[in-house]
């Protein structure tokens, strides 16, 4: 399942040729497919042929073959057998991703070994759904401080920093060749925050050779939600052969949503399918072989995600009636537009003894939600009336701020988030020359990078109501004996909080890789990767929850840090035969450090003033493993081992008199684990694919609960990694007739227990382990393809996470109920 299929150009005359002709020879059933466990790529029967590009070539007899494929990835920077390299990386395929109908993140996490996602923010406070989650592997997790995987389109970096108002950068698995997950550090090649691993998508390049257009179009209903439809259209387009072509794709999608909204009060249905989505994606790229050692490729992505809510219903009684499954009872609606922009202008020129190759791009992210804040804010606002003196405007006390409290504690709250980050990043590299032993037993690769982001927060909390609520009461909203800790500014607009948080990070870095070969089918390689970075933090914060104290009513900090990094690698490479590698290597990842901002020190109950900054935390990775093929080529095992000893973790300090939290480094981490992947072809007919991880990881010590991290204590399991996720899935195909093939297709996930949190009285302390079933059928004739599908079979409605958005014990988490539906796609 996660080898890439190699798509092949068949007309359906060549196919039955195959398939008769075989089947003379074996009196069996052949497949029509390649070696793939994809379902819903078709063969292109036609090419649109100009005199600027050539017809799509015919395979020949010999592509339609019962072994399993080899597969080209850019894991070290240069295209190579991933049976080769000598690390751990899974690949779907574009096509595959499609065939399994898996959409985002969360779903790619169940087909992939030892990778895993939580809701975004410190603590899941974010919430859960599109753009709201954090991605992990290998145990490698922490929702403060830098990012611990590497997010990439093609060669651009998307990574930033965690923030409790958002997840990872996701773009959407739209035109894509392949997605590449390569476990383990990254930091040679990749840098600092892919130290857990690294998470690429490759997409699909303009062809200088064929004219092609590609349509995707399907539309299924979810169990208690709406109707869901998707549609694209991909045209590559030779604009003079062998020169010069244009890719644009144009993709959107509506899911109509399956949590519903009742009245807080009268538990009256208000909503139904609040958590719709709205996509749209374009992304267009130019091919330009301006010589033939010179090619130029700029291209565009763009992204548009609207949402009406997050995907977390609650499980409470009100007035004594148990809300339904996938029901919520917000006072405050979530929405929330989440748009990608993501040029680039790529140069590869061929020198003569090397490849230089030339990265210009610019990264931007802005997204801007809304959270229900009615528990954090109101509820405790109104905690705040205080009771300290015997009249209020010749009332008696009793019957004033008892009732105040009371009308404050439920007025509606939102929390406004802006998050906007842009980057600007520039790589150059230079490759050697693939390996050839009677040049040089010497390759290498050496590069420079620089990358300039600022990431910027806009937080405003208004609580709707509550200066009519104090005038109503006849009192002032500046009275200390009224309010605890009143501010002088009051709530202008009825905002209790706004905070402005800007932040500038740099970084500039050299790298270089080399292999030596021994002999021809053992070599060594060694590399390094010299980072600085610094980071230069300012915050602003007025209002109550800012608690200012300054003259001016603002509370104003800057903070500056920076720091430099030497990250190395060592790995050695024995290619028994052709069918067998083996590998061993030891690498050390990091993240770099970071600023806080002071925190009131008197509101929040502190002896001494936090720290305003905190380091890097780094690990170091032992892997050993094989890459191996047996029977003919037909059955394929990938397997490794590994051990990580991570230091100085970073972690957030929590500060419950305030509600506030700082990072600091604290504290130490093992985790130890395996992955395996099996692909299996009994037959030409069947298709068998396994993939499994294993992962242990924990706290080694108790210096972080002695620092005030809760439940920080040795033998902790490290939040939001699962014990183990395994993948089967099945697929057979067969002939219906001589111009119909068909496919049936079976997969089945399982995900372990895990923590979600270091607190045992979190609610999201225990996660359990569940699981989830998909099939399909399908038939292709000429250039149609049309399947049935559906998605969780079972319909396991099983809470799988319990994210702290308002800070209360009822919000949960639920896979998407069962999807059935049908797609039909074409291929010209």
């Amino acid at each position: 399942m996660n080898l890439r299929k190699t798509k092949l150009n068949l007309s359906l005359a060549s196919l039955y040729s195959n398939y008769q002709g075989a089947k003379q020879h074996t009196g069996t059933v052949v497949c029509a497919l390649a070696a793939s466990s994809v379902m819903l790529s078709s063969p292109v029967l036609a090419q649109q042929a100009t005199d600027a590009a050539t017809a799509a070539p015919v395979a020949k007899p010999g592509a339609l073959t019962d072994q399993i494929q080899s597969i080209n990835i850019t894991a070290t920077k240069r295209k190579e057998d991933a049976s080769k390299v000598p690390l751990s990386v899974s690949v779907i395929g574009g096509d595959e991703l499609t065939a399994q109908h898996i959409t985002d993140i969360a779903d790619a996490t169940r087909s992939i070994p030892n990778i895993s996602f939580s809701g975004g923010g410190g603590g899941g406070n974010a919430g859960n759904g599109p753009g709201l989650s954090n991605v992990e592997m290998r145990g490698i997790s922490s929702a403060a401080g830098s990012a611990t995987v590497g997010i990439y389109l093609d060669d651009v970096s998307m990574t930033s920093g965690n923030l409790y108002s958002q997840g990872s950068a996701e773009p959407k698995f739209f035109d894509l060749d392949h997605i590449e997950v390569l476990r383990g550090p990254q930091g040679t090649l990749y840098g600092a925050s892919s130290m857990g691993g690294t998470l690429k998508f490759i997409s699909n390049q303009p062809n200088t050779k064929v004219n092609s257009t590609d349509i995707y179009t399907e539309v299924s209903s979810t169990s208690g939600g709406g109707t869901n439809y998707l549609g694209n259209v991909v045209l590559n387009k030779v604009l003079k052969a062998d020169e010069l072509a244009v890719r644009v794709g144009i993709q959107t999608a509506h899911n109509g949503g399956f949590i519903n909204l009742v009245d807080p009060n009268t538990t009256a249905t208000t909503a139904t399918g609040i958590n719709t989505e709205d996509d749209a994606v374009v992304r267009l790229a130019l091919k330009w072989n301006v010589t033939k050692d010179l090619t130029l490729t700029p291209s565009i992505f763009y992204q548009r995600v609207k949402t009406g809510d997050i995907d977390v219903a609650y499980t409470q009684t009100l007035n004594g009636v148990a809300l339904p499954t996938n029901t919520t009872s917000k006072t405050v609606r979530e929405p929330g537009k989440d748009v990608l922009t993501v040029p680039s202008l790529t140069l590869n020129y061929d020198t003569g003894f090397g490849d230089l190759t030339s990265v210009t791009s610019y990264f931007k992210r802005n997204f801007d939600r809304t959270q229900d804040g009615t528990t954090v804010n109101s509820s405790y606002l109104g905690s705040q009336i205080t009771s300290t003196i015997p009249s209020i405007a010749g009332k008696p006390i009793s019957a004033t701020n008892p009732s105040l409290s009371s009308v404050v504690g439920s007025l509606p709250s939102a929390v406004y988030l802006n998050n906007d980050v842009t980057q600007f990043s520039q790589e150059v590299r230079l490759l050697s020359k693939p390996y050839d032993p009677a040049v040089s037993p010497y390759t290498w690769l050496v590069g420079a990078y620089a990358s300039n982001q600022h990431t910027t927060v806009i937080d405003n909390e208004p609580i709707f109501g509550i200066n009519a609520a104090f005038k109503t009461a006849g009192v002032s909203i500046t009275d200390p004996n009224v309010l605890a800790n009143p501010v002088s500014a009051g709530f202008p607009n009825d905002n209790s909080y706004y905070a402005g948080r800007y932040y500038h990070d740099t970084q500039q870095a050299v790298f270089g890789e080399g292999n030596y070969y021994f002999s021809p089918t053992f070599h060594a390689t060694l590399g390094a990767r010299y980072l600085k970075a610094s980071q230069t933090f300012t915050r602003d914060g007025l209002y109550y929850f800012a608690n200012d104290t300054t003259n001016d009513g603002v509370a104003h900090s800057t903070q500056s840090s920076s720091g430099s990094k030497v990250t190395p690698k060592v790995s050695l490479t024995w290619e028994v035969d052709k069918n067998n590698t083996i590998y061993a290597s030891a690498t050390e990842g990091f993240r770099v450090g970071g600023s806080n901002f002071l925190l009131p020190q008197g509101y929040c109950s502190l002896a001494t003033p936090n720290p305003t900054s905190y380091a890097p935390d780094s690990l170091w990775s032992y892997e050993v493993g094989n890459k191996s093929r047996f029977l003919n080529n037909t059955l394929s095992i990938n397997a490794d081992v590994f051990y990580i000893n991570w230091k100085n973790l970073q972690q957030a300090i929590n500060i419950p008199a305030c509600g506030y939290a700082y990072n600091t480094n604290v504290g130490n981490a093992t985790s130890s684990g395996a992955e395996i992947e099996i692909k299996f072809k009994p037959t030409k007919s069947l298709v068998l694919d396994l993939a499994a991880g294993y992962t242990d990881a924990s706290l080694s010590d108790s210096e972080g609960a002695n620092a005030g991290v809760i439940g920080a204590v040795k033998g902790a399991k490290v939040p939001g990694v699962p014990k183990y996720n395994m993948a089967l899935t099945a697929q057979y195909n067969f002939f219906i007739n001589d111009d119909v093939y068909g496919f049936a297709r079976g997969a089945g996930h399982w995900t372990g227990a895990s923590n979600g949190a270091l607190d045992p009285s979190n609610p999201d302390f225990q996660r359990p382990s569940y699981s989830t079933f998909d099939a399909s059928v399908g038939l292709s004739k000429d250039i149609w393809e049309v399947t049935l599908f559906v998605k969780n079979l079972r319909n396991n409605q099983m809470v799988i996470q319990r994210p702290q958005v308002q800070g209360t014990a009822n919000e949960v988490y639920r896979i998407t109920p069962r999807t059935v539906g049908m797609s039909l796609s074409a291929k010209f």
